[in-house]
C-alpha cells in the first residue's frame, strides 16, 4: 500500500492546493518513470493542469524535480523516525529498520519504490543538483543508522568491538543491492533474503 499525499486542507487556498497536485502526480511519475523521462506534458496529463499553471509555482523541471524528491524522501524519513522512536530496545529499532525497506517491494510506500535508489541509479554519472539531495538524504539515512548502534553500546545491548561506521554502510549497500535485484526480477526473494540474513547477523555478532 504505497502513500497518497493528502494535497487537499480545508485550510489550503487554491494556489497551494495546485501545488500540492502537481507534486502529487509529479513524485509518482518521477520515481516511476524517471526524473529525466518524465516531461512537463506527462505531468499535465496526470494533473489536467496547463503548462503556466505548473511553472506558477515552479521555476522550471529541475525546481519541481528537487521538490518532489524532497517531498519523497521526507514521507520515508519520517516514517522511518516514527517507527524507530515506537521500539524500546536496540535489536527492534534496527529490525524495524530493515523491514521498512524490505516493504519497498512488498508493501511500499511510495509508487516506484525506494526513491534515494532510484536517483542514485539514473543521476550517477551527472552533477545534477538532484544527485546532490540524494547525497545529502543518504548521510541523513546513515546517520540515524549509527545513532542507533552508537545508543546500543551505552545501553550495553550492541558490542563494543562493532564499528558503527562499517556496520552503517554494509547494511545500507547491502539493503539497496537487494531491492535493485528484487525491483528487476519482478518478486521480493531477494530482498527477503538479504532480510533474513541481516538479521542473523545482528543477533549474532552485532548484539550482546
Amino acid at each position: 500500500m504505497f502513500i497518497r499525499y493528502q494535497s487537499v486542507s480545508l485550510y489550503m487556498r487554491q494556489p497551494e492546493i495546485t501545488k500540492e497536485n502537481v507534486l502529487m502526480e509529479a513524485t509518482v511519475l518521477f520515481n516511476t518513470k524517471g526524473y529525466k523521462t518524465t516531461s512537463i506534458s506527462d505531468i499535465t496529463n496526470a494533473t489536467g493542469y496547463t503548462k503556466g499553471a505548473i511553472y506558477r509555482h515552479f521555476i522550471n523541471k529541475d525546481a519541481l524535480e528537487m521538490e518532489a524528491f524532497e517531498k519523497m524522501m521526507g514521507t520515508i524519513f519520517s516514517i522511518m523516525s516514527s517507527k524507530i522512536k515506537s521500539k524500546t530496545n536496540t535489536k527492534d529499532k534496527l529490525f524495524s529498520l530493515l523491514e521498512m525497506f524490505e516493504n519497498y517491494i512488498t508493501n511500499p510506500y511510495i509508487k516506484g519504490g525506494c526513491p534515494l535508489l532510484n536517483v542514485s541509479v539514473e543521476m550517477d554519472d551527472t552533477k545534477d543538483p538532484l544527485k546532490q539531495k540524494a547525497q545529502k538524504a543518504l548521510s541523513i539515512l546513515k546517520k540515524s543508522t549509527i545513532t542507533i548502534i552508537k545508543n546500543g553500546k551505552v545501553f550495553n545491548q550492541v558490542k563494543l568491538t562493532v564499528n558503527e561506521n562499517l556496520f552503517t554502510t554494509i547494511i545500507i549497500a547491502t539493503l539497496e543491492g537487494g531491492i535493485m535485484m528484487s525491483k528487476l526480477q519482478n518478486n521480493n526473494k531477494d530482498i527477503t533474503a538479504v532480510v533474513l540474513h541481516l538479521k542473523e547477523w545482528i543477533n549474532k555478532d552485532i548484539l550482546k
